[in-house]
């Protein structure tokens, strides 16, 4: 996305004021918000012709000619659906909005539809044993299962691809010949793939230890048994705007109590809670790293991811959230495996 902080104004700036900055960006458009930085329009040069043929004057405030009704795309959109609004609009510009309505960046159908590569490091934890699975990865590497016509690892490295990640680093260990065999050198899908082996367990953390060479700048970790449409580059940019050293994506989870839940006081009971559901917010097993993240995790050690976002918490280094709306789903026992299968090609 582009930088809009050069374009976002608010509705008391005069009509003069407005065409001067416009006249100064490269990107033809204002993006206006109100006192709390939500959007509520935008204005370009054509919204301010039409108002001085109406007889506004470059004096008059934006308020009473901004357009109040954009297209906006959120910050969880593919790249796909952002493409068939803009087409669906006959527009070329569309802002993209956080959660609560705050404009972040701004998307162009010019660059949306083609093609550019990213250095970015992608790494892809395809080590895991994948045992809750039973039958199934006796003699295959989980990420190797098929889901819809092709492996979840095939799936995950086209979904980055799409958005111009070519640079992979994928951790094997358990039976990671089928992985390289299928895969080689990542040229027969486009991409560039390294290696890195596990000769023991390393947890879901700790084989970065392994790739330090290979990581100088901020760069993606994903668990390798995870089907979803999340718009990669969207959570690239949140990644970089907020300057923090982790983004973890997280899901939002309901549990429901089978039974009446009884709450107590002293011994007495003070209300009685029928089947009640929780809210939580989960891991999403998608992250993103500064590489200074590096410098907390031990070489050639067990370290889990929990524990690395425990030690950035405890030494002030405070990650971020990045909620995940899109399509998800962790392919992690039988009943999500036929679940991903049912449900791929309505997704895909």
């Amino acid at each position: 996305m582009q930088s809009i902080t050069d374009i976002t104004v608010l509705s008391t700036i005069t009509i003069k004021e407005a065409l001067k900055i416009i006249d100064e960006s490269s990107k033809q458009i204002l993006l206006v918000v109100d006192g709390t930085g939500k959007l509520v329009g935008t204005l370009n040069d054509g919204d301010i012709r039409r108002g001085l043929l109406k007889g506004a004057e470059l004096a008059n405030t934006i308020d009473n000619i901004y357009f109040k009704n954009p297209a906006v795309a959120n910050i969880n959109d593919t790249k796909e659906s952002i493409i068939r609004l803009a087409t669906g609009k006959k527009i070329h510009q569309i802002p993209v909005v956080d959660a609560d309505g705050r404009p972040i960046g701004l998307e162009t159908l010019d660059r949306l539809i083609s093609k550019q590569t990213k250095t970015t490091p992608v790494v892809l934890m395809a080590g895991g044993l994948g045992t809750r699975l039973g039958e199934l990865t006796k003699a295959t590497p989980k990420p190797m299962l098929h889901v819809g016509n092709k492996p979840i690892l095939e799936t995950i490295i086209e979904n980055f691809a799409q958005y111009g990640y070519i640079n992979f680093i994928i951790s094997v260990n358990y039976l990671y010949k089928i992985i390289e065999e299928y895969f080689g050198d990542g040229s027969r899908f486009g991409v560039s793939i390294t290696y890195i082996h596990e000769n023991k367990r390393m947890g879901t953390a700790g084989a970065l230890s392994l790739m330090k060479e290979h990581l100088k700048e901020p760069f993606f970790v994903m668990n390798s048994d995870l089907i979803t449409n999340v718009n990669f580059e969207h959570f690239h940019n949140f990644h970089l705007s907020q300057k923090t050293i982790a983004t973890m994506g997280v899901r939002n989870y309901d549990f429901q109590v089978p039974y009446g839940v009884v709450n107590l006081n002293n011994g007495e009971i003070v209300s009685i809670s029928e089947k009640p559901t929780y809210n939580f917010f989960v891991s999403g097993g998608i992250y993103m790293f500064s590489p200074d993240v590096l410098k907390l995790i031990p070489d050639d050690e067990f370290f889990d991811m929990p524990t690395l976002f425990e030690r950035m918490i405890e030494g002030g280094n405070t990650p971020v959230s990045f909620p995940i709306h899109d399509y998800w789903l962790d392919v992690g026992r039988i009943n999500d495996y036929e679940q991903a299968n049912s449900e791929y090609s309505k997704v895909f």
